[in-house]
């Protein structure tokens, strides 16, 4: 079975903006509740392309991480 990677999908390259009220619903769910550390091992590239995406949207990286997880939750829940 072929393997299909989304960064090869013509979406990926197109420009996108966060929805703000997503950042900061996870900013807020930061400072509210608390947390539990995780670890998650990403290689070199990703990190540096997460940075480079949360440096253009003005938030820390880890917020990015956080957004994106979120949003995977929301879309599942949807879909189910």
């Amino acid at each position: 079975m072929k393997k299909s990677y989304a960064k090869r999908l013509p979406e990926y390259e197109q420009e996108f903006e966060l929805d703000s009220k997503k950042i900061l619903a996870a900013m807020k769910r930061f400072k509210e509740s608390p947390k539990k550390p995780t670890s998650v091992a990403l290689d070199e590239t990703t990190i540096q392309e997460l940075k480079a995406i949360a440096a253009t949207q003005g938030i820390p990286y880890q917020v990015l991480i956080r957004v994106f997880i979120l949003d995977g939750l929301d879309r599942l829940k949807k879909a189910a």
